[in-house]
């Protein structure tokens, strides 16, 4: 069922995972496309996401190319959240990362917010699934199930985007107190929740609407409501009635 806006008042979920490329190693690439050579002869904009995630990640591990290693990240993540994520060791679990490259990434991300802080207000304003849908594009083609919160105020605004879990091979768990903490902590009035079907069926399944009917509980006794939960495939998004 669709919801035509969201009006905010005065645990486990099953994935698909397709079967993994041949990645792009750094010694693949003639020099000139090396993401270091790139940028010292076109500047640091000609680069991608993915090849300056590799800049920062330096090298590699002996399971894992360096480029290998941003691709994953990047594709995991998605590359507007991972340097959101201000928890080194959450970031080195869910992503199998030596703590001190997850380390590096938190400490990237924490530069840019402080660079930004005092330009004005950049908060999305969620008030449909559809407008969930499209703020969360990163999670269209990911590989992995993620799940997301994304918590408002009371203007419907985005005060913080969170990665709540990101899936194993073959299931994503969630606990509500994972998705009440961070609510708790930024002081959100409501969230948002949205996962990603990597089978790029958008179809909730009977998991997505009894852990959605379970949250939306838990949510009101805490006094932090929970206006939808968003299965978003490639295409397509389905919101998982909250009232279930």
């Amino acid at each position: 069922m669709q919801k035509s806006a969201y009006v905010i008042p005065d645990t486990t979920l099953f994935i698909d995972r397709p079967a993994r490329e041949y990645p792009f190693l750094l010694r693949d690439l003639p020099s000139d496309d090396k993401p270091r050579e790139k940028l010292l002869a076109q500047g640091p904009e000609a680069l991608t996401v993915r090849e300056l995630t590799a800049l920062l990640l330096v090298t590699g591990t002996v399971r894992e190319d360096v480029l290998e290693m941003a691709s994953r990240i990047v594709r995991d993540y998605g590359e507007k959240n991972v340097f959101a994520e201000r928890d080194a060791a959450k970031l080195s679990q869910d992503l199998d990362l030596p703590i001190v490259k997850a380390c590096t990434i938190v400490a990237a991300g924490e530069l840019c917010r402080r660079m930004n802080e005092g330009k004005g207000s950049g908060f999305s304003v969620i008030r449909c699934a559809k407008d969930a849908y499209e703020y969360l594009t990163d999670m269209r083609t990911m590989s992995r199930e993620q799940l997301r919160g994304l918590y408002l105020n009371a203007h419907n605004r985005i005060i913080r985007d969170e990665v709540i879990s990101v899936g194993t091979v073959n299931a994503n768990i969630i606990h509500a107190r994972e998705v009440f903490r961070v609510a708790i902590e930024c002081n959100a009035v409501a969230v948002v929740l949205a996962h990603n079907h990597p089978s790029g069926e958008a179809v909730p399944s009977a998991e997505d609407i009894e852990v959605t009917r379970r949250l939306v509980q838990a949510g009101k006794l805490i006094g932090i409501h929970v206006l939808d939960h968003v299965i978003i495939a490639k295409d397509a998004f389905t919101s998982v009635d909250a009232d279930y």
